[in-house]
């Protein structure tokens, strides 16, 4: 395997590749964790999916017995209408013995401490280089930053991954994880020239089977271009970007007209938004998705996935080689 995919994160993470599959709210379970973790990459899992801190240590008791490889815990620190305490569930984290500690959203300024003392890894998840910065100074291990094409929340500044990564690479010493508009071996190696030292990887990861969404949800993104994406929430500060659908295009009307988050919350997660995820009315469903849709062609499984990008990857690397080569 070529050394461009042996970095500090592969080191620090103890994984096979530098990938990590993105976190996803509804998603990371026990099962899609494990499967990634399975495959050689990294994954964690989502806290908010655990209504308590009890909860959740059942679920890294579940994914311990489906791997024995690392995984961890994503600790989110953006509001929620439902909070949780973060503390509450970093600790769970720590008891259990899960090696790190996925923070994203706000600074983790009152964890990082606690985490610090207990020996776990700090992965930060942010969306900027001042961000990068903090994540750094308050000792994370590694950041992971999300450019403007990345699926779900990646922040109010229109950046790209092309201009972004590498400025974030410059800006810190800790390694820097890309996450954004990548869906192959190419965006691997482009990241990596471009300064980082792994990958996050979330859209094409939905395309797969383990992913517990609807077999329809799974279609409409091998249907979807790369322009079939929008941003949501704009009014409420912290837009999201999602696969464009009439749900979508309903709640850009309701921000126009001035709906509250809660009044939005409604439709997304009340009944209706719930029943049609679960059938696959894929009209109907928020379904979190970035520009990098456009490379999904099929559902494969995960480690089907995995070997296939980081096949790429390397016939990426030996192309580039012969060229240098024969220049």
């Amino acid at each position: 395997m070529a050394s461009i995919l042996k970095t500090r994160v592969t080191e620090i993470l103890g994984v096979e590749y530098p990938i990590i599959m993105g976190t996803m709210g509804q998603q990371s379970n026990p099962e899609f964790v494990a499967a990634a973790a399975n495959a050689g990459v990294f994954a964690s899992l989502a806290s908010i999916m655990s209504r308590t801190s009890q909860g959740l240590r059942e679920e890294i008791r579940k994914t311990k017995s489906l791997t024995d490889k690392p995984f961890g815990v994503n600790i989110n620190l953006l509001p929620m209408l439902s909070p949780v305490d973060p503390a509450e569930y970093t600790e769970a984290s720590i008891e259990e013995g899960v090696p790190v500690i996925e923070t994203s959203g706000r600074s983790p300024e009152d964890l990082a401490e606690r985490i610090r003392e207990a020996n776990v890894t700090l992965m930060h998840k942010c969306v900027g280089v001042r961000h990068a910065q903090t994540a750094e100074r308050l000792g994370a291990d590694i950041v992971e930053v999300v450019a403007f094409e990345a699926a779900g929340h990646s922040g109010r500044d229109p950046v790209g991954g092309f201009v972004l990564f590498p400025q974030v690479a410059d800006s810190v010493r800790i390694p820097v994880v890309a996450s954004g508009g990548i869906g192959d071996g190419r965006g691997v190696v482009a990241a990596m020239a471009m300064g980082a030292e792994g990958v996050c990887i979330g859209t094409m990861f939905l395309a797969t089977r383990e992913c517990p969404i609807h077999e329809n949800l799974k279609k409409s993104l091998i249907e979807a271009r790369e322009t079939d994406t929008t941003l949501t929430f704009h009014s409420k500060g912290d837009p999201m970007r999602a696969l464009r659908n009439p749900l979508t295009m309903h709640i850009e009307e309701m921000e126009a007209k001035g709906a509250t988050m809660q009044d939005i919350i409604d439709v997304i997660g009340g009944g209706k938004g719930r029943h049609a995820a679960a059938i696959g009315e894929a009209d109907w469903t928020l379904l979190g998705a970035g520009q990098g849709v456009a490379r999904i062609h099929d559902i494969p499984s995960v480690k089907e996935l995995v070997d296939r990008i980081v096949g790429e990857a390397s016939s990426v690397l030996e192309r580039l080689s012969a060229r240098t080569t024969r220049g």
